[in-house]
């Protein structure tokens, strides 16, 4: 059986289905903090949401869809991650190497001499520190004549260039 109202009585009923349905949309748009655990910061077009718990940060925005909150990457759980990985590493190789290098006390003398050491050459007589020979190799004809061609070259460039900027600094007369 259909209920009879007056149209003011409507209106205040359409009024309050509207505030009451406005008011859910309102409370569903913005996100929910549960009872203090998750604290909101405004962050550029939406929240950075803290879980006061974990210490996880979230980035929260809406879209179309409604309401959204992705996970900030954690970048001190992947350093973390990596300087446990590098420790596990070195200690790998520092076994390994103490598993190579012989054992720190031998039994055994070591060489009066040493062997990795080069003989020195017997011909040349020893010479006091402070008398001390330098020889410096001196080059070839060949090697004087290409630098003489050279040096010749560069000259003769230089004056042609001096000679162009007189011709010029005087108009074209020398």
């Amino acid at each position: 059986m259909p209920i009879a109202m007056s149209p003011s009585k409507l209106s205040i009923a359409i009024a309050a289905i509207l505030i009451a349905s406005g008011g859910a949309a309102i409370a569903q748009t913005v996100p929910d903090t549960e009872n203090g655990r998750y604290a909101l910061s405004p962050a550029g077009d939406g929240f950075l949401r803290l879980d006061t718990r974990t210490g996880a940060v979230s980035t929260c925005t809406n879209s179309s869809a409604g309401w959204a909150c992705y996970m900030v990457p954690d970048e001190r759980a992947a350093l973390d991650a990596e300087i446990g990985r590098l420790q596990a590493d070195n200690d790998k190789l520092k076994d390994e190497l103490a598993a190579r290098a012989p054992s720190a006390k031998t039994d055994e003398a070591l060489p009066k001499s040493d062997l990795l050491k080069k003989p020195e050459p017997k011909t040349e007589p020893k010479v006091a520190e402070g008398e001390r020979k330098i020889e410096i190799p001196l080059p070839s004809d060949r090697d004087m004549d290409r630098m003489m061609s050279f040096v010749e070259r560069a000259w003769r460039r230089l004056i042609e260039m001096a000679n162009r900027v007189q011709r010029d600094v005087n108009g074209g007369k020398i």
